[in-house]
């Protein structure tokens, strides 16, 4: 079996602590099939996650469901 291509994708978010970034984390029950990592210091307050588990859409859903305000960039 051929494996997927990682897919990456950038988002923005009302994320502001690392407390939160634990809690988005735990959401997606992280293995190793979807990599995520923010930077709190940009002022959107970028998260990009790598897998392709989830589409863009999931993953906006899932975020906002949490609270927090989500926006692809493209």
């Amino acid at each position: 079996m051929e494996e997927q291509d990682q897919i990456i994708l950038v988002f923005k978010t009302s994320v502001k602590f690392k407390k939160d970034i634990i809690r988005i984390k735990n959401t997606f029950n992280l293995s190793k099939e979807l990599k995520i990592c923010f930077d709190l210091e940009d002022c959107d307050k970028i998260m990009r996650t790598e897998g392709n588990l989830y589409t863009a859409d999931e993953i906006i859903t899932k975020i906002k469901k949490l609270g927090y305000q989500c926006e692809e960039l493209k």
